[in-house]
């Protein structure tokens, strides 16, 4: 029997896919950087061996699934192909174990995490069911009739896959490091559309989508008419967002999430309409309602009376978005956004729209921009956002005492690099105050 070896294991989807693996009772260790990951936390609760990057982690017996960060000169995959090992990239090996299921492929711009998260919530509440989210959680079941997972366009590393069914929340142009406009995201966008086998849930509120041609049915939601599954009547309450669901004009039922802001009320409709298109009734999905959301993803948290938010938004519609459901769940508080650009590439690309967006905050706080190590270091600072920003404040780690704090106030944490280390600070800093 062998044992895989993960080589960059405290990535997201290689976390998640390493306790897939181990739930399904095989021998899983893998090596990353030491630095502290949230995603290595479930790691180490399964007792997960991690280990610093070394070739000699490398031996005999080890099958190998790299991460797509990490190019062949890496030490250990150099180690691994001098050995003749078999050494799958992450892709690779998700596209050859999802096969034995129904599988259901997430896949958007946007929300592909909240929405993976969603629909493997209600799914498990009524059947045994696999899935992989891109927040690092991971559940192997031998006995699943479904496995739901997140597929990133990026680098068209979803074309690996050829899944059952496929969710596709919205095409927009990101990743300005690979992609060279919207049109290339479109065109990959369509490629993955024609590798689905049985149905196509797109939102029909994104222009792009409305133009998907495949070779199986496309079911479309959204709050426009014309979609075949339609929110209607939404109403925001305190316990979170209410709406009735229409199926192609035809009043189906009426469905509450916790949550706030159209995307997530978008979220939802997809996960009604893939549960619907598969036989289940309107009562096993009103399991949307305890959905407790996934990591970092609006992750609300409240310290000595002061509401935190942690969030993963690193494009200007996701702050938006994200922004629109703080003000939706506190419209009485003022906001304060601490936002950390995740790529020089990104930043440059969408300098206008980022201050823009985090211009709909109350308050703004900017920390240095967190570069990938893809990228080369660009002629470009976290001042070149500032100035596009009136009254922005540069954040740094030490000065974490300077943001206001009080009941009064919504302190919102955004990016997708190291932004929970400023988070951490703050906390300390109040913390220190009573």
């Amino acid at each position: 029997m062998t044992t895989y070896h993960f080589v960059g294991i405290k990535g997201t989807g290689m976390s998640a896919l390493a306790q897939i693996l181990f739930d399904a009772g095989e021998d899983v260790q893998g090596s990353d950087v030491e630095k502290h990951f949230f995603t290595e936390e479930a790691l180490r609760q399964k007792n997960i061996p991690i280990y610093p990057f070394n070739k000699d982690n490398i031996k005999q017996g080890l099958t190998i699934i790299a991460g797509n960060a990490f190019s062949d000169d890496h030490q250990e995959i150099k180690a691994a192909a001098k050995l003749g090992l078999t050494i799958y990239r992450y892709h690779e090996f998700l596209s050859d174990w999802l096969s034995q299921y129904t599988s259901i492929a997430v896949t958007g711009a946007h929300g592909k995490t909240s929405t993976t998260g969603l629909l493997a919530h209600v799914l498990e509440k009524n059947h045994p069911i696999s899935y992989l989210i891109g927040d690092g959680t991971g559940l192997g079941h031998s006995d699943s009739e479904y496995f739901v997972f997140e597929a990133c366009e990026y680098r068209r590393h979803f074309l690996a896959y050829h899944p059952d069914y496929a969710i596709m929340t919205n095409i927009d142009f990101d990743h300005p490091d690979y992609f060279s406009s919207v049109d290339d995201v479109f065109n990959a966008f369509e490629q993955m559309a024609n590798q689905v086998k049985k149905g196509i849930i797109a939102c029909g509120d994104d222009e792009y989508l409305q133009q998907i041609q495949a070779k199986v049915p496309v079911v479309y939601y959204g709050l426009n008419d014309g979609n075949d599954f339609q929110a209607k009547q939404v109403v925001e309450t305190e316990e979170g967002t209410v709406f009735d669901v229409y199926v192609r004009h035809n009043y189906y039922d009426q469905f509450m999430i916790p949550m706030y802001g159209t995307h997530n009320v978008l979220n939802a409709l997809s996960v009604i309409a893939v549960c619907h298109y598969e036989g289940m009734s309107s009562h096993e999905m009103k399991h949307l309602s305890s959905f407790t959301g996934v990591k970092r993803r609006f992750s609300e948290k409240i310290v000595n009376q002061q509401v935190i938010i942690d969030d993963y938004a690193h494009h200007p519609k996701e702050i938006a978005a994200t922004i629109d459901s703080v003000r939706k769940k506190y419209p009485n508080k003022k906001i304060t956004a601490i936002f950390q650009p995740h790529t020089y590439t990104r930043t440059k690309m969408f300098l206008n729209e980022f201050a823009e967006t985090l211009n709909e905050a109350d308050e703004v706080f900017l920390c240095d921009i967190f570069g990938s190590a893809r990228e080369q270091v660009e002629k470009l600072s976290i001042k070149d956002l500032q100035r596009l920003i009136p009254n922005s404040k540069r954040l740094t780690l030490d000065g974490t005492d300077q943001l206001n704090h009080s009941q009064d106030n919504v302190l919102v944490f955004m990016g997708a690099g190291d932004i929970e280390k400023y988070q951490v600070a703050f906390e300390n800093v109040i913390n220190s105050e009573h």
